[in-house]
């Protein structure tokens, strides 16, 4: 028996394009659409219009799902961008522990703030067939992510933004950073020094964390009526030495530091102390992260707990999710608290 004719002004529903007709559309190869797909280090800029001019003109969309029906590998690629940083470690600690109740395995890989860099590690991972990655403080634009959200499963950390093709999850850094001006200021304090990364040429679409905390700080001074004082560096000890450097030789030297990161702070504690001042007797410090170490050095810090491990077990939690089959974009918001130990108190004059 003949089938059906469609009704009349309804025409049959085009077949969904593959990989292989998008290159056939390009001129090139499978393996070259894949390279483009997932932004691969190497692929000219020839090649790269030709395929997605192919994908644009197919309205192609990978199927995340073919993975599994291939084969798992069972393991899960985790990128990070610091390979000094404590809070980038507690997260993956987390995610650790998270993966020890499953069937997976995680592959770590230091990527560094290179673009390029970042690419190469991604590469590698995917080379390897990992079912899904989560990238910690990524450095790629977001095109480049939305590139590779196409190609699999992938969950960001510390991406401020409205993603439409991956999951992401955020502490409210804006809010941390008013949490902290908001207690220096209870103390008293008016001058407050805050240590921030520049800002990266990958925000474009979104933004860094880093970003976001200096955000939170200027308007949380300005909504006290008081000058907010940026000081740039890097988030390394080393950083917050040469921040508390110059902080002291400002014409209105601050009473309080406000550190970006931990890391930081300890740099600012030792160059301070070192100079013979005390804290918080001649200046008070703070951080940001709550990393295990703020309460274990022999001066405790007062700072803003972001919890590495919710935010790690969230992330897991969401990349294992999409690798089940969910599809819609989710973003997971860890909300600040604040932790006050023994490096703020009220400034010299007003004891």
């Amino acid at each position: 028996m003949s089938a059906s004719p469609l009704p009349s002004g309804q025409s049959k529903p085009r077949k969904r394009a593959t990989i292989k007709d998008v290159a056939a559309e390009a001129g090139v190869s499978v393996a070259a659409v894949s390279k483009v797909l997932r932004n691969a280090y190497g692929v000219s800029d020839q090649m790269r219009q030709r395929v997605e001019a192919a994908i644009e003109k197919l309205d192609y969309r990978p199927r995340t799902g073919a993975r599994t029906m291939r084969g798992s590998s069972q393991t899960i690629g985790l990128v990070l961008t610091d390979f000094a940083s404590p809070f980038q470690f507690e997260v993956a600690e987390a995610i650790a522990s998270r993966l020890n109740e499953t069937q997976y395995q995680d592959i770590l890989t230091i990527a560094g703030t290179s673009p390029d860099g970042y690419r190469r590690r991604i590469d590698s991972l995917v080379d390897l067939q990992v079912d899904g990655i989560i990238l910690i403080s990524p450095r790629l634009d977001m095109a480049s992510l939305n590139r590779l959200a196409k190609t699999m499963p992938l969950t960001t950390v510390a991406l401020h933004g409205e993603p439409e093709l991956f999951d992401t999850v955020v502490t409210d850094e804006y809010h941390g950073a008013q949490l902290m001006v908001d207690h220096l200021v209870s103390l008293g304090h008016e001058w407050i020094a805050h240590t921030a990364m520049p800002l990266s040429s990958v925000e474009n679409g979104y933004l860094l964390s880093q970003t976001m905390r200096r955000r939170g700080f200027v308007r949380a001074m300005e909504n006290h009526g008081l000058t907010p004082d940026v000081i740039e560096t890097y988030y390394s000890e080393a950083g917050g030495r040469d921040a508390a450097e110059r902080a002291l030789t400002r014409r209105h030297r601050p009473t309080a530091i406000f550190a970006g990161t931990d890391a930081v702070a300890f740099g600012v504690l030792d160059y301070i102390e070192e100079q013979g001042l005390t804290v918080p007797g001649d200046m008070s410090v703070s951080g940001y992260d709550n990393v295990h170490t703020t309460a274990l050095r022999r001066v405790s810090l007062t700072t803003i707990d972001q919890s590495g491990e919710q935010t790690g077990k969230a992330a897991i939690d969401l990349l294992l999710e999409r690798i089940n089959g969910r599809a819609e974009p989710t973003r997971r918001i860890i909300e600040p608290t604040l932790v006050t130990r023994s490096t703020t108190a009220p400034p010299p004059a007003r004891r």
